[in-house]
């Protein structure tokens, strides 16, 4: 039976487990904060589709970068709009 090697690895080939980073990214932002939007209206369906993704799920705060405060809000509003049918529970191709 062959001796297994402890160190099968090339040396100077390092192997990273996620490929490194080349650009910075941007900051994300939360959009209500910086226009000052102190209220969502579950009305406006146009304004709250842009959280929602093509299935129609609520797109998470780590995605759009919204703060804690209104992604509850946005998620409430959603939810409101579902109930009075301005916007579908669940879709195909929503946008």
């Amino acid at each position: 039976m062959p001796a297994l090697k402890k160190n099968s690895r090339r040396k100077g080939n390092p192997r990273y487990l996620t490929p490194q980073a080349l650009e910075r990214q941007k900051k994300k932002y939360c959009r209500f904060k910086k226009s000052g939007i102190k209220y969502v209206d579950y009305k406006d369906p146009e304004f709250l589709k842009k959280f929602l993704n093509e299935q129609g799920r609520i797109l998470p705060r780590r995605i759009t970068g919204t703060s804690l405060k209104f992604q509850r809000r946005v998620a409430r509003a959603v939810k409101r709009a579902r109930h009075i049918a301005l916007l579908p529970f669940v879709t195909d191709l929503m946008k």
